[in-house]
């Protein structure tokens, strides 16, 4: 396989993993404030990102 084509498949994992930690935070922002009615447990919430989305989901 050519050096492009590694830097490419590389960008677009990157680029999917950046996307997917942004949805998280923002899932877990909403679900906690859905939840709590608190924009500082939202902030919180939302720097755990898919751990709380998981625990939520598990507990709830």
């Amino acid at each position: 396989m050519s050096n492009n084509r590694k830097e490419g498949k590389t960008t677009v994992v990157e680029k999917t993993v950046r996307s997917g930690i942004s949805f998280g935070s923002a899932l877990a922002m909403v679900i906690s404030y859905t939840a709590w009615h608190s924009i500082g447990w939202a902030i919180f919430h939302g720097l755990l990102s898919w751990v709380y989305v998981i625990y939520y989901a598990l507990v709830h």
